[in-house]
């Protein structure tokens, strides 16, 4: 176990050069979105191959978060996140000289690998952050998460319309670039915590959630909670067409009010901060809740569905940044693998609530979609109020 000085402090300058980095990583990840009927028509590709290359890109940061994001605990933040963006980079460049769709779809897989480098912010904002500032650096640095993602989708298809999608993959170097050259220049180094070898530093991840059960309670609620978020997001768009008759492009912009929960990131940091992670877990919880009892109205006005998408954002983004800001506080040697732990946990509940979510529409219709989430957010408000883990550890 390596030991550390205090590290520097984390100015509101510094903050906001971390705000940026975590908001072209995480753009980058769903860039190429709003590009696959242009990337279909150029190389020729069915809707089901061209369908690989986001799906690859999401396994990318899947296995990025699971055998890179852990390594923040052992080597300098600074040098990962400075190794990730070139990588990036050099990804970036395969897109856009990319000439077959093969060359497209991997470069996906490692364009995703890299853009985990977004998790490495989170933990490297709380090592900097006074303890009684860290709910609202980590709440900052996520609302840049999220609206880089919204971003990305928003200026990839943008860029691909007025300038076409090889043009878009050069100016996103150039951001990428930038964003680099001002880590290198701005962000300080802060040594790791842990001497541990690659694959002791795996293996420790077993230990590590058994040893911290607010650890295990904040990430089985906040998988519960994913499940409902991604059942949701993957049913939409038939559930509009069905009930409503709109298309894709009205479906998209459900995606703008959807995405309150930047919005609600910072303040909710700092009342984790004052009042600690149990009542804004509670809160997040019950707009969940509230949420998919609004989208049980979806069929009756379209206003049902942005008012659910509001709330459900919004509760979901409440627990994950409370419950960030809670454990990145609890074991500094750890904070990298304890956000491994906790992401996998919501990529995971993501993915399987598009596949309950599915299934259930196919089989039941809408309403059970509803039931459905909303069991699985009952079933959330239950594990949170039975732990008392996050008293004890807190």
């Amino acid at each position: 176990m390596l030991t550390t000085s205090a590290p520097p402090r984390l100015t509101r300058g510094l903050l906001l050069l971390l705000f940026a980095t975590i908001f072209i990583a995480a753009s980058t990840i769903h860039y190429q979105v709003p590009m696959l009927a242009l990337l279909a028509k150029e190389f020729g590709a069915s809707p089901a191959q061209i369908g690989w290359l986001p799906t690859l890109t999401q396994l990318g940061f899947c296995l990025g978060i699971a055998l890179l994001t852990p390594l923040g605990d052992r080597f300098n933040k600074k040098r990962l996140i400075q190794a990730r963006l070139a990588g990036c980079m050099l990804t970036a460049i395969i897109f856009a000289t990319a000439g077959s769709l093969p060359m497209l779809i991997a470069a996906g897989l490692v364009m995703g690998i890299f853009a985990s480098t977004s998790q490495d912010v989170v933990p490297l904002v709380a090592e900097l952050a006074r303890p009684e500032e860290r709910g609202r650096a980590v709440g900052t640095v996520l609302s840049g998460l999220l609206l880089g993602i919204m971003f990305g989708r928003v200026a990839g298809g943008f860029l691909a319309d007025v300038l076409g999608w090889r043009m878009a993959y050069w100016i996103l170097l150039a951001a990428l670039a930038s964003v680099s050259a001002l880590v290198a220049w701005r962000v300080p180094s802060v040594r790791p915590h842990s001497s541990l070898s690659y694959g002791a530093l795996l293996q420790s991840i077993v230990g590590i959630i058994r040893d911290h059960p607010a650890l295990r309670r904040a990430s089985a609620v906040q998988g519960l909670l994913s499940i409902c978020y991604g059942a949701f997001w993957a049913t939409l768009a038939v559930m509009m067409a069905t009930l409503h008759g709109v298309g894709s492009s009205a479906v998209g912009l459900i995606a703008i009010p959807g995405a309150a929960g930047a919005l609600i990131a910072r303040p909710v940091g700092k009342w984790v901060d004052a009042k600690g992670p149990r009542p804004a877990v509670t809160l997040g919880i019950a707009l969940v809740i509230l949420g998919y009892v609004a989208l049980g109205f979806a069929a009756f006005a379209i206003a049902a569905v942005v008012l659910g998408a509001m709330l459900l954002d919004g509760g979901i983004r409440a627990t994950s940044v409370s419950n960030q800001a809670y454990y990145t506080g609890i074991d500094a040697a750890s904070r990298s693998r304890m956000n491994t732990v906790f992401v996998l946990h919501m990529f995971g509940g993501n993915a399987l609530g598009a596949l309950i979510g599915s299934v259930v529409l196919a089989g039941a219709g809408w309403l059970a979609v509803c039931a459905t989430c909303l069991a699985f957010s009952l079933l959330a408000l239950w594990a949170h109020w039975r732990s008392r883990a996050i008293t004890r550890e807190s």
